[in-house]
């Protein structure tokens, strides 16, 4: 009489299609379920799922969390070993895992996935090879085989057009940093066998405090590989591992030094402590969220306009975003950042229709003003002609930031004239005393600056009521 075990570590029910049931979305005769079963049952077996934080991007495993009975992060396409590596650095103590698809990896994210591996982030980095995108339909990726027919490569890859497949382990193994680098295969069971050991070997490296462990698994991908559970298993014996030969390139764990649980010898809780003292934001209905937009060019404050609104916020305890954009250039390219003030959870910190926005340049202006909403404020600086149509119910203020910043001999100040205007306005949700000590704060470090600045602030809420009377 023959007993069925229940898979551990992965949750009793998998919920993703909206009912309880335990069926995946992956395809039949697929690696995947075979390595999340591996994973999963290793975690529960070496009690660690309470300590992991298990981070999956776009691809096949999108759906992980689902089943992984363990913490989960779902990241941007290709940025998974970045995210395990804020996990790594922010919470010393916790497993971070990585599992990525050869398209995630090896194209979009391949430089983080590098990087990481050449830092020797202390992460263990799964990375299910099966040789092309399964999720999206099918198309090249980087470790296609030559003359493999995919939905972007029909007459099969051609190495004079497409390259030749990327070769993770061989190319990780050139760096120093790194434990263990294996690669293993799911295609069978005498492989499966060998997969197992190799998942859990790279586990005990996290467990241990050990460092950067990556496991690359070969996997059958019957849906686009054109053929049924088991010619995919056979392809993948018989061709993948002519390209992707399956061993062990580096096994360095005896030897590798304990990663501290201390950074720079101090306590996680003194390094990232607060250097400010600020209230828990509050949940109270009867704040009117507002929506605001800081925008110019690059050098003249737009972001710390934006943050130093978003930190008085913070220090009326209530819910707050600040999210910057900005391009490569240092100097004189477009920046904005957009602000939300709320009285509950926030739930996106984009601005697409802002209540105010303010404008240092022409470009901006152009741009953001169609998209102020009705009833909103736009404070421009007074060097933008006002020649665009203004949408309806939209007030428009001009303000000389610029010039006044000039005049008080801090040309740098006109986010701070901008600041004062606001004040002014009376439109911005916020205590000019929280404004004000926000901006004191921002150059704690320079008093000097500090008080000229806030000389330039009273000066502005000054010549904002004078121009608007």
């Amino acid at each position: 009489m023959s007993t069925i075990l229940e898979t551990r570590g992965m949750y009793p029910t998998f919920t993703r299609s909206g009912k309880e049931n335990r069926a995946t979305h992956y395809c039949a005769g697929c690696g995947h379920g075979v390595a999340s079963k591996l994973i999963s049952e290793a975690l529960a077996d070496m009690n660690l799922q309470d300590k992991t934080v298990i981070v999956n991007p776009v691809g096949c495993g999108v759906f992980g969390y689902y089943y992984w009975d363990a913490g989960n992060i779902g990241a941007a396409h290709g940025r998974a070993s970045s995210v395990a590596t804020g996990v790594n650095r922010s919470r010393r103590g916790a497993i971070a895992i990585s599992y990525q698809g050869d398209g995630d990896l090896g194209a979009i994210g391949f430089n983080s996935a590098f990087q990481a591996a050449s830092r020797g982030e202390h992460m263990a980095v799964f990375f299910v090879n099966n040789g092309i995108y399964g999720m999206t339909g099918g198309q090249a990726s980087p470790t296609t085989l030559i003359g493999q027919k995919t939905v972007t490569t029909p007459y099969g890859r051609d190495p004079l057009t497409d390259g030749y497949p990327l070769k993770v382990c061989e190319v990780l193994n050139q760096l120093e940093a790194p434990v263990y680098i294996v690669r293993v295969s799911v295609a069978d069971i005498k492989r499966v066998l060998q997969a197992k050991q190799a998942i859990r070997h790279a586990l005990e490296i996290q467990r241990d405090r050990k460092g950067y462990a990556l496991v690359e698994i070969l996997s059958p991908c019957p849906t686009n590989f054109k053929g049924d559970a088991i010619q995919s298993a056979a392809y993948c014996n018989e061709q993948m591992e002519k390209v992707f030969p399956l061993g062990t390139f580096r096994d360095k764990a005896n030897e590798a030094p304990v990663r501290p649980l201390e950074l720079k010898g101090l306590p996680l809780s003194e390094i990232f402590a607060e250097k400010i003292e600020l209230p828990e934001a509050k949940e109270d209905s009867s704040f009117k969220e507002a929506r605001m937009k800081f925008s110019g060019f690059g050098g003249q404050g737009i972001l710390s306009l934006g943050h130093c609104v978003a930190e008085a916020a913070r220090k009326e305890a209530r819910f707050t975003t600040w999210l910057p954009s900005y391009g490569p250039e240092q100097r004189g390219g477009s920046a904005a950042c957009s602000v939300v003030i709320s009285g509950r959870n926030i739930g996106s910190p984009m601005v697409d229709h802002p209540d105010i926005l303010v404008c240092m340049n022409q470009p901006a202006y152009e741009r953001f003003l169609p998209t102020v909403r009705k009833g909103g404020l736009c404070i421009v600086d007074s060097t933008v002609p006002l020649n665009r149509p203004v949408p309806e119910g939209v007030t428009v203020v001009s303000m000389p930031a610029l010039a006044l910043a000039e005049e008080m001999g801090t040309p740098k100040a006109a986010n701070t004239v901008m600041l004062g205007a606001l004040i002014a306005s009376g439109r911005i949700p916020l205590k000019a005393e929280s404004l004000t000590a926000a901006l004191a704060e921002s150059f704690s470090a320079k008093p000097k600056i500090a008080e000229k600045n806030l000389e330039i602030l009273a000066l502005a809420v000054e010549k904002y009521k004078a121009l608007n009377k």
